[in-house]
């Protein structure tokens, strides 16, 4: 697999082609001597029960991973902590608004846009609701649904960072 970096052909700062590999994290221009260096996206990622200890599961309207079932949440925002993100993405994909959270675990990912694979860092959080009579899909995703625990399958969830974080989830908490 080619590091990401070989596609950046100019320095982002001056627009030099004279952007050359610096290290296995970074480009450096030649011309104005500015650094790139290649981080991962944040997104956060929620896991929501109901109160019979469901887990609120999505299935995805769009690329990638169309069809295959997945846990809300997205990419952060510019000048968005990750908090936010996640109550935000909640809220847009599933129409409940997040009352409290608790963060448990990240992990990296990659996640495949328009043909172009984007590295990131998922944070996964644990989101409590207090009123689910707004459960409605929208934006990216196609159906909501509470499953059982002991019926969820990771290899049916299309992301890999989600199918990792629902086995440990299901690990830890059973």
């Amino acid at each position: 697999m080619n590091h990401p970096l070989h596609l950046f052909k100019y320095c982002p700062k001056c627009g030099s082609r004279q952007f050359e590999i610096n290290n296995d994290k970074s480009k450096r221009c030649k011309q104005c001597s500015f650094t790139y260096y290649f981080n991962p996206s944040a997104a956060g990622v929620a896991i929501i029960e109901n109160n019979c200890g469901e887990i609120l599961v999505a299935r995805r309207a769009n690329e990638p991973a169309i069809g295959t079932l997945d846990l809300p949440g997205g990419f952060a925002d510019l000048y968005e902590t990750i908090e936010e993100t996640v109550i935000r993405e909640v809220l847009e994909e599933t129409g409940l608004v997040v009352s409290r959270y608790q963060f448990l675990f990240s992990m990296p990912n990659t996640y495949l846009y328009s043909t172009l694979e984007v590295h990131t860092m998922d944070m996964f959080f644990k989101c409590y609701v207090d009123d689910i009579s707004t459960l409605r899909p929208q934006d990216d995703v196609s159906e909501l649904f509470f499953m059982k625990k002991e019926d969820i399958n990771p290899n049916d969830f299309g992301m890999h960072s989600v199918k990792f974080g629902l086995e440990v989830m299901l690990k830890n908490n059973g």
